[in-house]
């Protein structure tokens, strides 16, 4: 294929056939194999897959044109937690059994259960990255999505000291290839070029991280601080009673609200509430007043932080 940019109406096998990495990109979006002659758009939409993320992750890993813009975070978050699946229950133990078979590891060989020990801490240090990206930084994304900033975290301070995880394993190769003369060159070279695999699979991963998670964040984190209402996970000193301000508000207000963050127009709410426009518009400044948010966005923040709809539900 060209170095223009996949889209939703490029059937499936051509994109694998262009690319055999994004076998992999599949597998960690939770698309199986067997989709014969379907589209993109065919084969996202049977595996509930997000389209526009699938393809922008397909374009990066394939040097082709791609957009952070597009991308669904909760999407890309799920794609990341899987790939980290991948690497720490499968990948990593799975070279590490080969490894041992390839180097001989029964202990009369001081070589031998050094490169084993440096593997080893290699892994524990990827599982501790991998671990504080599943349980601080998506963490941080997925309240971020709830309308919450924090005054002490923002994406920068992961991005600051994001690094390559995949540097030790090319110091590993080198080891293997200057210090194990095996006799059995056959699995050894296998598991040479699984380490490569592996390494360029890790170098890939944090790329997208980089260039695609990090930058859709930093989006959101700005969208939030123009919204007109910024509320914060920290926020302790805040007065219990203005934590509350969804008591200031009637039922039909929480009525008209919900209204308001499914994307409805005066005109629409009054039909459905069975009102008239300029109730509703009177309603609509009445909230305002009391809620002291001004902006659509802002007032669509407050609903999902109280509880009041779910971020699924909020009108794209």
């Amino acid at each position: 294929m060209s170095n223009t940019a996949y889209k939703h109406d490029d059937k499936m096998r051509h994109l694998v056939k262009d690319n055999n990495a994004l076998i992999l990109v599949m597998g960690r979006f939770g698309i199986s194999l067997g989709f014969g002659d379907m589209t993109v758009h065919d084969v996202c939409h049977i595996h509930g897959v997000d389209e526009a993320t699938f393809l922008e992750v397909a374009n990066f890993v394939s040097d082709k044109p791609y957009s952070h813009e597009s991308v669904s975070l909760p999407s890309l978050i799920g794609y990341l937690k899987q790939a980290h699946e991948y690497f720490l229950d499968f990948n990593l133990p799975t070279l590490r059994r080969k490894l041992i078979e390839a180097i001989d590891c029964s202990g009369s060989n001081d070589i031998a259960m050094l490169i084993l020990r440096f593997y080893d801490d290699y892994v524990a240090e990827v599982r501790k990255h991998m671990e504080h990206e599943n349980e601080v930084v998506f963490a941080y994304v997925e309240q971020l999505l709830q309308g919450f900033l924090s005054r002490d975290y923002s994406i920068k301070d992961f991005a600051g000291k994001h690094t390559p995880m995949s540097d030790k394993l090319k110091e590993l190769k080198d080891i293997i290839i200057r210090y194990c003369p095996e006799k059995n060159n056959y699995l050894l070279n296998a598991v040479l070029l699984d380490i490569l695999l592996c390494e360029q699979d890790l170098t890939s991963h944090c790329m997208i991280e980089d260039h695609l998670f990090v930058p859709a964040v930093k989006l959101v984190e700005q969208q939030l601080a123009l919204s007109g209402t910024i509320l914060y996970t920290d926020d302790t000193d805040t007065d219990p009673a203005d934590r509350d301000r969804s008591d200031l508000l009637s039922d039909r207000e929480k009525d008209i609200l919900i209204s308001i963050t499914k994307g409805l127009s005066n005109k629409e709410i009054a039909d459905t509430l069975c009102l008239s426009v300029h109730t509703v518009a009177t309603h609509r400044r009445n909230i305002s007043q009391k809620l002291q948010i001004h902006s659509t966005a802002g007032l669509i923040i407050y609903a999902i932080a109280n509880k009041l709809v779910r971020i699924e539900d909020i009108q794209q």
